[in-house]
């Protein structure tokens, strides 16, 4: 488990920088600035969560367990859906997406759900092996 957890966050890690810098650089000329906002506020969310699944697979060398293994498939789902709609939302104009706007907004929140059950499953993990 330790393993499979430390090597996605390695590579979700790898593609955060690789949007990080996109954003930057190749969406700056072609998106306002209230996009590029929503496309780095992705960014910076899928960051902070990368450093939360290192921080799960490095417990999970030496606790591992059920919670903690939810808690991990959580805060996968939380970037994919969070950062993921926000990515999309930012460059729908580019994309060709614009009538997609009602289905991903809803989708940001149920990321951050996610996200948030993650944040609890290591916790309770967290109490209960520690």
């Amino acid at each position: 488990m330790a393993k499979l957890i430390l090597s996605t966050a390695s590579f979700l890690g790898a593609l955060a920088v690789v949007l990080g810098a996109f954003g930057a650089h190749g969406l700056k000329s072609k998106l306002d600035e209230y996009s590029i906002g929503i496309f780095q506020t992705g960014v910076s969310y899928h960051f902070i969560h990368v450093g939360a699944l290192l921080l799960m697979g490095l417990m999970a060398t030496k606790y591992p367990g059920s919670l903690l293994q939810w808690a991990a498939i959580c805060m996968l789902a939380g970037i994919l859906f969070f950062s993921g709609s926000l990515y999309l939302l930012a460059t729908r104009s580019l994309l060709g997406i614009e009538s997609w706007s009602s289905f991903l907004g809803p989708i940001t929140p149920i990321g951050g759900l996610f996200l948030i059950i993650g944040w609890m499953l290591m916790g309770f993990h967290v109490i209960k092996t520690m």
